[in-house]
């Protein structure tokens, strides 16, 4: 695993792609907020850095919590100059993401509510070939607010 105590070897300019894979557990998500900030600050937007770390945190705790997996891949993306693209991958196509309403008295079931309100988009993207996905990538979509 690399160590986040070392620089990130992400570009600056192009459209980067940043991932890593890491045991699907709740502590994972401390290392994905701590890799997210890093990568962006190495990406010069270190704006965006708070909002992205709250969507890794809800992504990685679903993941957590609704899937078996052993494994998750965080990525974090430029697909182009103006917007930052974050995403978690499973291996469980079959447990899609779902925007529900919590009851107030509910102690969880607000994660994507929360991602909902802070992200400028999100959703999924099922990975493999036609009727047998091999797994699924929950992302979600910053503004850059660039035209580098």
């Amino acid at each position: 695993m690399t160590s986040l105590r070392t620089p990130v070897a992400a570009l600056s300019v192009g459209h980067p792609t940043y991932s890593q894979t890491f045991p699907c557990k709740p502590s994972t998500a401390e290392i994905g907020r701590d890799l997210v900030r890093d990568v962006l600050g190495v990406w010069h937007l270190d704006g965006l850095a708070d909002r992205a770390a709250l969507i890794v945190t809800e992504l990685i705790a679903n993941a957590c919590r609704h899937t078996q997996c052993s494994e998750i891949r965080l990525t974090v993306a430029r697909p182009d100059a103006t917007r930052l693209r974050v995403g978690v991958v499973d291996r469980e196509p079959a447990h899609l993401p779902i925007l529900s309403q919590a009851a107030d008295d509910d102690e969880s079931g607000r994660g994507l509510l929360l991602v909902d309100a802070v992200a400028d988009r999100w959703g999924h993207d099922l990975h493999g070939s036609g009727r047998r996905p091999w797994g699924k990538e929950v992302w979600a979509e910053l503004r850059t607010g660039g035209d580098e």
